[in-house]
């Protein structure tokens, strides 16, 4: 044996559960294609978001939350209906909720992870009760961002590696999963040629050897398919109409979907490949880091949504509200892109880009920069940035030089003025009213009743045509590919299922290729948050199974 346990995937679900089965004494061989920059994996590029229920932060915040709140929101967001499939992806959602109710905070605290006093509101529904969304503020960004969930588990399992329990093996490609007598028994793969690309480049695929190492378990932690934009149109399902021409790539070049495919030739069960979480507010960063990188507008709720044509987005699809929803409208267009139409004032209060890149604020845990930023006059720098270098942004002193800009970034001009116009001005006479028919106007009315949008999220009412609030601004927004909610079939203990629904012994998963546990416990959408915290229960369980099956 080369070690007790083998972890294919040096990403935060990865490493968390190494750093369970070295707490148990296990030793453990971490296998990843990509090179040392890389350790942490996708996680370190996130803005940290954290889904907590009935946290101090809420109660603090005046936020009145309850697991039965929330898993009454997780079961009307998931919409389980797979009696088959989702059989153990519903077990590990309500598992899930209750982690995030009970120990989760404390467990992270425990590890140096520590949580920014303002919660924040995602994906929050406009549907009735039982529908989809987050019915309260939940959305908890890390102090530190990804890094600052990433760095205290990377430090761990460097001290487990200098005490000999953790080896490394960078730039080793698994290819296979070795099977015999005893189940899953060791990988088999290429050695990749030395990189010295910085984090999140892409790296080259230049095979200069073969390996094949031996343990008596595996854990399978390599993450999902985003970056393989061939294999998301592949799985793309026809409840969100026809996949785009054009998609922006929010994650590395890596997360490409290989141990899918591997671990399902061994016998493993792979379910939900349909169901995937797909960003429909992205920008094209003008200093990609790597191919295609596009980064996530996480807007407040005051900018109007225009269709490629100019038409407004049907209630409750605005800002922030439905993701999904949203992507399943705008691709009955037929066009792969949308604008936001905003003023200056919007876009100082209402605007953060995801990445923890994209906020060194809160990245660098500097509070009096994270007060200046956030509470200060002017949109923070990074956004500024955007503003002033983005392919997709157009600033004109009024509407009729706005539209003209719009049209100058598509291959036809399809937006008329008119058509704006009437859009415009007619959400411009609800605002000079304190009653309004206007649901977005009542719906970020509403939001600055909770303090934490009032602060530092939702800007006050106000007209866009104002030559107060201006410039106006309208920015291109494009698909970005995200998350895969589908994966591996999981029981609770992360032991992959096979074709018979039995485990395959030695087999284990966790983080996103096993759908965050269970072959997707977000069923077919996401309430935010929960996706580095999937990693981390999954990842945690699977380490603790692995590590009590290893035979003494």
């Amino acid at each position: 044996m080369d070690a007790d346990v083998i972890v294919v995937g040096a990403g935060l679900a990865g490493l968390t559960a190494t750093c369970e089965l070295v707490a148990a004494g296990r030793r453990v061989l971490l296998v990843d294609q990509e090179n040392q920059a890389n350790l942490g994996g996708q996680a370190f590029w996130s803005f940290g978001g954290l889904f907590l229920v009935d946290s101090p932060e809420q109660r603090r915040m005046g936020v009145r939350d309850s697991l039965e709140l929330a898993w009454q929101d997780w079961e009307g967001t998931a919409g389980f209906d797979r009696e088959d499939e989702d059989s153990w992806a519903r077990r590990w959602a309500r598992a899930y909720v209750e982690f995030a109710a009970g120990e989760k905070r404390s467990w992270l605290r425990e590890r140096g992870v520590k949580v920014f006093p303002v919660v924040g509101w995602a994906e929050r529904g406009g549907y009735d009760a039982l529908g989809h969304g987050n019915s309260v503020p939940r959305f908890h960004i890390t102090w530190g961002t990804g890094p600052g969930v990433v760095d205290p588990f990377v430090r761990r399992v460097q001290d487990a590696a200098a005490s000999g329990l953790v080896t490394f093996a960078f730039r080793h490609r698994v290819n296979e999963l070795l099977t015999g007598a005893n189940g899953v028994e060791g990988v088999r793969g290429t050695v990749l040629a030395p990189s010295a690309t910085a984090r999140g480049e892409a790296s080259n695929r230049d095979a200069v050897g073969e390996f094949e190492y031996r343990a008596e378990s595996v854990i399978v932690t390599s993450g999902g398919i985003g970056a393989n934009h061939d294999l998301v149109r592949a799985n793309w399902p026809e409840r969100l109409g026809t996949p785009p021409a054009q998609m922006l790539t929010g994650v590395p070049a890596y997360v490409d979907g290989r141990m899918l495919a591997i671990s399902e030739a061994a016998g493993a069960r792979l379910v939900n490949r349909d169901r995937m979480w797909h960003y429909v507010e992205g920008i094209t960063n003008y200093a990609p880091i790597w191919p295609n990188h596009g980064i996530r507008i996480l807007p407040g709720p005051s900018s109007l949504w225009l269709d490629a044509t100019g038409e407004r987005l049907p209630v409750p699809l605005f800002p922030g509200f439905d993701t999904l929803g949203t992507l399943a409208h705008l691709r009955t267009t037929g066009h792969d892109h949308s604008w936001f139409v905003l003023t200056q004032k919007i876009i100082e209060k209402e605007f953060a880009l995801s990445g923890s890149e994209q906020n060194p604020d809160l990245t660098s845990k500097d509070l009096r920069q994270v007060l200046a930023a956030r509470l200060g006059g002017g949109a923070p720098a990074p956004v500024e940035a955007f503003k002033r270098q983005g392919a997709d942004f157009v600033v004109a002193d009024n509407l009729a030089d706005l539209v003209q800009g719009m049209n100058r970034l598509t291959d036809q001009p399809l937006l008329s003025f008119e058509t704006i116009q009437r859009q415009v001005v007619a959400r411009d006479r609800e605002i000079d009213n304190a009653f309004t028919k206007d649901l977005q106007i009542a719906a970020l009315r509403s939001a600055r009743a909770y303090l934490g949008d009032k602060l530092i999220r939702v800007a006050r009412p106000h007209r866009l045509l104002d030559p107060k609030a201006g410039p106006l601004i309208a920015v291109k927004l494009h698909v970005l590919t995200r998350k895969t909610l589908g994966g591996l079939q999981t029981d609770l203990s992360s032991r992959v299922l096979g074709a018979d629904g039995a485990p395959i012994p030695g087999l284990y998963a966790a983080g996103e290729v096993a759908g965050f546990g269970g072959g997707g416990m977000h069923g077919y959408r996401a309430l935010e948050g929960t996706f580095l915290g999937g990693c981390l229960f999954s990842g945690r369980a699977a380490g603790r199974a692995a590590a009590e099956a290893v035979r003494s």
